[in-house]
């Protein structure tokens, strides 16, 4: 008993140096970079930018997916929430696996910069977001994600979502591309190439993932608020 007491607080400490590590890893919520992605949000619902992460960066998180996948840590994705979850690969066919704090270093950076950008959302927007959940997601050759929207009918926690591309040398004839279907501008084909980042507005933009040619990278994640408890 007194041994598991004393791994429980191990464990404690390290989540808590896990933490602060992450918090070392932000950059300025005022940074244009995340300011240009507020304002793109505000005014369109939704931002792309190109440049997002290093080269460096990004080769190490397609380094730590690829690792996780070939050590069976990837699971196939399914559908749908609690009780009602399967997976269908007629509508979904990735795999994923959910990234916690301190489980790679590139990781921690990834979330530590997201953590950076839920603060200039909040800050811009007033969207009340308390945390970011996120995986990897690997999708082989030909598999694909049918329309959808990323809010669940019955939870509306998910605010926004953000998708960051971890390919190498990615070409449009690819294909692989995220489709937005957007209001009053048709839709928007967005192709996954390394450094990329997307991120819109959760409820409000459906889309899908068109099949590729060759297997496909990337780290898709949703920025929460509180939600809403029936009295």
């Amino acid at each position: 008993m007194e041994k598991n007491a004393r791994s429980s607080a191990l464990r404690l400490c390290q989540i808590y140096l896990m933490l602060d590590t992450m918090r070392a890893m932000q950059i300025p919520s005022d940074h244009p970079l995340l300011l240009n992605i507020v304002d793109d949000l505000a005014t369109r619902g939704w931002s792309q930018q190109n440049v997002f992460l290093s080269e460096a960066l990004t080769l190490e998180l397609a380094a730590e997916c690829r690792k996780r996948a070939l050590e069976g840590e990837l699971a196939p994705a399914a559908v749908g929430r609690g009780p009602a979850q399967e997976i269908r690969e007629a509508i979904r066919g990735d795999h994923i696996q959910w990234l916690e704090p301190g489980q790679a270093e590139a990781s921690d950076t990834y979330l530590g910069l997201m953590d950076s950008l839920r603060e200039a959302l909040n800050r811009g927007l007033f969207l009340g977001l308390e945390d970011f959940e996120c995986h990897f997601a690997m999708y082989p050759p030909g598999a694909f994600y049918k329309r959808h929207v990323d809010r669940f009918r019955d939870d509306d926690r998910r605010m926004v979502s953000a998708v960051i591309y971890l390919n190498e040398q990615w070409l449009p004839e690819h294909g692989g591309q995220l489709r937005m279907y957007l209001n009053d501008q048709g839709q928007y084909d967005v192709v996954p190439v390394g450094g990329r980042l997307v991120v819109f507005l959760s409820g409000e933009v459906p889309h899908e993932v068109l099949p590729a040619t060759r297997e496909r990278l990337s780290l898709t994640g949703w920025f929460r608020r509180r939600g809403n408890e029936p009295f």
